[in-house]
């Protein structure tokens, strides 16, 4: 059985769309760019380094218009952020946010997650 190394592959995030560099992350952090993927197993998957997380642009109206919600499984407990107080105070969540939602949904996504490092 051979060893899989992971690599460390940066990306600059400056002037990108968050959506689309989501993407991007996803197939890395998942290893689909290797011949030795396999969906099942988290072997192949490299890491990733965000360089100028700050300097992301979203398209058209989606800073004023964009809410980010989460519930706090209390009662009422939605709460919404706009798009231009992440981007503003956390830009990295709003990153986070987006390459959590292009990952499938299983048990291996928060070891994929843990693999992202923001500088």
């Amino acid at each position: 059985m051979t060893r899989h190394r992971r690599h460390k592959i940066a990306i600059d995030a400056a002037g990108q769309r968050p959506g689309r560099l989501a993407t991007k992350i996803a197939m890395i952090l998942m290893g689909k760019h290797k011949a030795s993927y396999d969906p099942h197993l988290d072997k192949a998957g490299d890491k990733v380094v965000i360089t100028s997380v700050a300097q992301m642009v979203l398209s058209g109206k989606k800073l004023e218009q964009k809410e980010y919600r989460h519930h706090t499984m209390h009662p009422g407990g939605l709460k919404e952020i706009p798009a231009k107080k992440i981007m503003a105070e956390k830009p990295h969540e709003a990153l986070l946010h987006a390459v959590a939602k292009m990952l499938p949904k299983n048990k291996l996504r928060t070891q994929r997650l843990l693999r992202i490092k923001f500088e």
